[in-house]
């Protein structure tokens, strides 16, 4: 799978076949559709399935206070896509001047000049262009100009609603991650540096990464069963988002015990998935009370990785 950010770095033998333009945050299944038809187009045109996208997201740009925070970053959005098939993944650097191209001059510049495009898969609701003036008609029209394939892909629907980047939000934000997962291909994950803490965890039995949460959405405050990535293997990681009441600390930290990690992290960069939420966080009347939840937490963040391990579900 390759990841380019620059359009002078597209090899020749990318060009020329399917693309699909779109934001894809966090890759869902939704977008995990469009790629299923984009391959089918690429194998049809005899070229390449290539999805394009922003970064940053153009709403950083021009309406940074109202910008959604991102589910995923530019290599982990290559990981997923490259998972569903795609060959190649442009993420391309977005500033004013690209964002000033109205409708027929982005697809004259980047769909036909750029990308020589043969065939394109989008949604319903593709929009493009200056002020988001060009729409799937406008599009329509554009491609069978120029002698572009087009397929709509409908929205996929779980539960009766469209899935979607906003919801998936939406329901992280609430600390929903198992109802997140089901719209994700994989669940959701941060990265973030390991920096030095309080070392609580260490005098407790339980030595905890303190991580800086780095470019993604946090889940809501509370204590998680997840999976860390660390020196390229995954580990069960129990998770606490938020404060530590029963030490009198009420600063929002993201704290992950690797559960049977032995060694230093501190100044490296971990990967956290989130499994399933375990519980809120409170106040315990005693640090023997404290120990004690934690240890409950952390062998049921055993159970939980290892059946998700086991049937890559948790349901």
């Amino acid at each position: 799978m390759k990841l380019i950010r620059n359009l002078d770095d597209l090899p020749g033998d990318l060009r020329g076949g399917a693309v699909t333009i779109g934001n894809f945050d966090g890759v869902h299944l939704g977008h995990a559709r469009i790629v299923e038809r984009l391959l089918r187009q690429a194998e049809r045109t005899g070229g390449a399935a290539l999805v394009f996208t922003f970064d940053p997201h153009p709403s950083q740009i021009l309406r940074p206070a109202q910008a959604p925070t991102p589910l995923s970053w530019s290599e982990r959005k290559a990981e997923l896509l490259a998972e569903l098939g795609a060959d190649a993944l442009v993420a391309y650097p977005t500033d004013r001047d690209f964002l000033s191209l109205d409708a027929e001059a982005f697809f004259d510049r980047i769909v036909r000049t750029r990308l020589g495009a043969r065939a394109m898969v989008e949604g319903p609701n593709f929009l493009f262009g200056r002020n988001r003036q060009g729409d799937i008609r406008l599009l329509g029209e554009l491609c069978r100009r120029s002698g572009v394939e087009l397929e709509v892909v409908a929205p996929v629907r779980l539960d009766g609603r469209i899935v979607s980047s906003s919801r998936i939000r939406e329901l992280l934000a609430a600390g929903h991650v198992e109802a997140a997962r089901q719209m994700l291909l994989q669940p959701h994950r941060i990265r973030g540096r390991v920096v030095r803490g309080a070392a609580r965890g260490t005098k407790l039995g339980y030595p905890t990464a303190n991580v800086e949460p780095a470019d993604v959405l946090l889940p809501a405050e509370g204590i998680y069963a997840g999976r860390a990535v660390a020196d390229g293997s995954p580990w069960p990681a129990a998770v606490n988002i938020g404060p530590n009441p029963t030490f009198g600390d009420a600063r929002r930290k993201v704290e992950v015990y690797l559960v049977g990690y032995e060694g230093s992290l501190y100044e490296r960069t971990i990967e956290v998935d989130f499994l399933a939420r375990l519980r809120d966080i409170i106040r315990f009347d005693s640090v023997d009370a404290l120990v004690a939840q934690m240890a409950r937490d952390v062998a049921l963040t055993r159970d939980i990785v290892a059946r998700f391990d086991r049937e890559g579900a948790l349901s």
